[in-house]
């Protein structure tokens, strides 16, 4: 069986809505400090306290929602400790993530000043956890409030006079889990309690997000829909890639090729996922009106050796890449019901887009992979059709390409490709109706390696990074494009 595809570009499927290429930034290790914030009186080039080189690299990336401050964090966080003059806020301890003071120096106003300077939307999580339903409360009436109220006032206090527009509001994180090890009926009922006092003030409408299931959990998205569906925007779903058990991930470089090969079967098991849990929530919500929010994914691997195993720091190679890649082709063909999605994490934790050491910052491939795919934002998906060869690797076997396809607002098509063989280059053989091929140019951009680990360091910044593609033969109606092993493709069609 050979690679081959039929993308129908007169055939639209729903739009991709561009928040499924959004980002997760907790208070965890680095991620916040010394990644996203080095503070005002830093040595570091930064605009208000946040890194330049960070803010440049984000933006360039179009950065669309960013969900904040975590992860199992939200759920121990108050929001009121965060707030007002540096120096008389609250130190505490970092217990989720490595034991370390959090000194609370980025709060509320630095993080919307943050969404602000990206031109991306906050998706703030609230703590059901360990917090109280006034608290909640009070935190959406300091932040959006417009009229004069204890908390709208007390922001002005703060220096910002006009209420900010906030549209995402998780309600609790993983409350089966780090977020208060819930069974689901209670969450659901909490769920419906605490949401009662999310409001919506003035002109500002906030999309409510219930706390859904951990990866297999049908159960815990039947509860939820059952008794809450109708009183929530979205829910939420969490699903690592992890080649191992949860006590050894595996190291995230100088794997043995069957743990590429797992990680890569494993990333594709999201299908199934989406598959399932959506037949759940459709018989609740046929019309599709609640969005799946798939607020955590990416790899999980062991932190890199010497560092604090709190913090969740690794490597990013160009098998993360392709992990991201065939993320990203799976939420579009699911884009009916999938829209949102958060990357776990934005910088210097888990699959993070960047890499920070001091003044020094790295791109890593999974960037690239958002950088390259960043043509599908709100695009049209189209109808794609086709069958795969097998990947094959100690009696197992995969698929061999992930393909996925869209028309953006010029007409332009775009059609993201993946070769997960690690040995093995593809020949694909492209239909493409509704275009006429004769007319047309097709230009593209590769990310590829030639070893399983490849990734790049402060020494060798751009050891992987995306390139001009020349691997097209056009043919009538139909293109072939020779994909080398291990690699991600994006053509543009116009």
């Amino acid at each position: 069986m050979g690679n081959n595809v039929i993308i129908n570009a007169d055939v639209a499927k729903g739009t991709i809505n561009k928040n499924i290429y959004g980002h997760f930034a907790e208070h965890l290790g680095r991620g916040i400090y010394e990644g996203i914030w080095v503070g005002e009186d830093s040595s570091i080039p930064n605009t208000n306290g946040v890194r330049n080189d960070v803010l440049e690299a984000l933006k360039n990336i179009n950065i669309p929602v960013l969900r904040w401050p975590g992860g199992c964090f939200a759920d121990e966080y108050h929001w009121k400790d965060g707030i007002g003059p540096k120096e008389n806020r609250k130190r505490m301890i970092n217990t989720h993530w490595g034991g370390v003071v959090e000194d609370n120096s980025f709060g509320t106003h630095e993080f919307m000043m943050l969404c602000e300077m990206l031109g991306a939307e906050p998706y703030i999580c609230g703590n059901v956890g360990s917090g109280t339903v006034q608290e909640m409360s009070e935190w959406v009436e300091y932040m959006t409030f417009e009229g004069e109220s204890p908390m709208a006032n007390w922001r002005r206090e703060n220096g910002q006079e006009e209420p900010w527009k906030l549209k995402y509001f998780g309600v609790g994180n993983e409350n089966w889990g780090c977020g208060g090890n819930m069974r689901p009926e209670y969450y659901a009922d909490l769920y419906r309690r605490y949401q009662t006092y999310v409001r919506n003030y003035g002109d500002n409408r906030i999309y409510k997000i219930a706390g859904g299931a951990n990866v297999d959990d049908y159960n815990w998205t039947e509860v939820l829909m059952k008794n809450a569906h109708w009183m929530m925007d979205g829910l939420s779903l969490h699903y690592y890639t992890i080649p191992k058990e949860w006590a050894d991930k595996g190291p995230a470089t100088g794997f043995p090729e069957d743990e590429w090969f797992t990680t890569l079967k494993k990333a594709l098991h999201m299908d199934t996922l989406i598959t399932k849990h959506g037949t759940i929530m459709d018989k609740y919500d046929p019309d599709k009106r609640v969005g799946m929010i798939i607020d955590e994914w990416g790899t999980w691997f062991n932190p890199e050796p010497g560092t604090n195993p709190g913090f969740l720091y690794q490597q990013n190679t160009i098998r993360d890449a392709l992990v991201a890649g065939i993320h990203f082709n799976i939420f579009h063909t699911h884009a009916d019901r999938v829209q949102m999605a958060n990357i776990a994490q934005t910088i210097n934790v888990l699959q993070a887009m960047m890499l920070t050491e001091g003044e020094k910052m790295i791109l890593t491939p999974t960037y690239h992979v958002f950088d390259m795919f960043k043509v599908h934002h709100d695009a049209t998906l189209l109808a794609v059709d086709g069958q795969s060869s097998d990947y094959e690797l100690g009696g197992e076997s995969i698929p061999q390409t992930s393909v996925s396809a869209s028309k953006d607002a010029d007409g332009k098509v775009h059609i993201s490709l993946c070769n997960l063989d690690h040995q093995n280059g593809a020949d694909i053989d492209v239909e493409l109706r509704g275009i006429d091929l004769g007319a047309a140019t097709i230009s593209g951009k590769i990310l590829t390696a030639e070893t399983m680990d490849a990734h790049n360091t402060f020494e060798q910044p751009e050891n992987v990074k995306p390139v001009e593609f020349n691997g097209v033969e056009t043919n009538g109606q139909s293109v072939k494009v020779s994909l080398p092993p291990m690699s991600v493709v994006v053509l543009a069609v116009e």
